[in-house]
């Protein structure tokens, strides 16, 4: 069975109390790491079981964000491939996610310092939601004495924009905070579009929170560069043997009050795919690629989630 803090962080997870791809691929690490301090399994079976069932429900918990699934099989792979005892076992599993979690911060610090270097002074930059890596990037560039100014999204209908917003404000980082649908009208003044993202498919084509496709959009019609900050797990490995990125719709409730709009059919997708034609380059901790060449990031990073198929 599961143990009780792989059941708590997939509901946190599923109820967006934890939310941003790379917190909950760390949460979901943690989880493990928790699951394996725990067990009570008297042999090696018993273990891999607990620990494959609490993989399980925690990718269960969100869809669409392939940082989670690569955040479990990071370590479950690693696990399933010894030959250890139960305790040795333990430990390999306790150590990979914690080898995981502090990959995956690091790799937000250097997106940070690669994606500032495209930043230039005086520049205004739009984004939306709210992303750990995108956030990193405009820090580092403020950090370096540029002076800056972001445009930030809402992102209805969970107003992560809201938290990117005052996250700036309290860094002291000038920022406008816009309603999703102004974005062509603020566009013709935004010099750099900077957005993260949930997964990356093997041809560049960008999974992110709904609107993101929108920014996309205007900024290839304004002619302003769109670039994307991502760390390496956020690729999705089997979207180069076909898989497609399920897209997860989420409750209606979100958007209104049902109660009010009855005979009204409403949707709430929470992510849309912005191709890779509109994209000019994603900045990862591995350095600065064109859309075009995420399919050498794949192989480089997740061969092991090809070589079983």
């Amino acid at each position: 069975m599961a143990c009780e803090e792989v059941n708590g962080a997939a509901a946190k997870i599923a109820s967006m109390k934890i939310r941003g791809a790379g917190k909950i691929a760390r949460s979901a690490a943690r989880a493990l790491k928790s699951c394996a301090k725990a067990s009570k399994a008297k042999n090696r079976k018993e273990f891999l079981g607990e620990l494959e069932e609490s993989g399980r429900i925690l990718i269960s918990a969100r869809p669409t964000a392939v940082s989670l699934p690569n955040a479990v099989q990071f370590v479950l792979n690693r696990v399933n491939g010894s030959r250890d005892d139960v305790e040795g076992l333990r430990d390999l599993a306790i150590s990979t996610a914690d080898t995981f979690v502090e990959k995956s911060l690091k790799a937000v610090k250097r997106i940070g310092e690669i994606g500032a270097r495209r930043v230039r002074d005086g520049e205004v930059i739009m984004t939306h939601c709210h992303s750990n890596a995108t956030l990193s990037v405009i820090k580092n560039a403020w950090e370096q004495g540029k002076k800056i100014r972001v445009i930030v999204t809402e992102a209805r209908p969970r107003y992560q924009g809201h938290i990117t917003a005052r996250i700036l404000a309290e860094a002291g980082i000038p920022c406008t905070l816009i309603v999703d649908s102004a974005v062509r009208t603020f566009m013709k003044g935004v010099d750099k579009v900077i957005v993260g993202a949930d997964s990356i498919a093997a041809n560049g084509a960008v999974v992110n929170k709904i609107g993101t496709s929108q920014l996309a959009l205007a900024a290839n019609e304004a002619r302003v560069v769109f670039m994307v900050a991502a760390e390496s797990y956020k690729f999705h490995p089997r979207t180069l043997i076909g898989a497609l990125v399920e897209i997860e719709e989420r409750g209606k409730e979100e958007v209104a009050d049902t109660g009010e709009f009855r005979g009204v059919e409403i949707r709430n997708p929470a992510f849309d795919v912005t191709p890779p034609e509109y994209i000019d380059l994603i900045v990862t901790e591995k350095g600065v690629i064109p859309p075009q060449a995420s399919i050498m990031i794949i192989k480089d990073e997740f061969g092991w989630a090809l070589s079983g198929e």
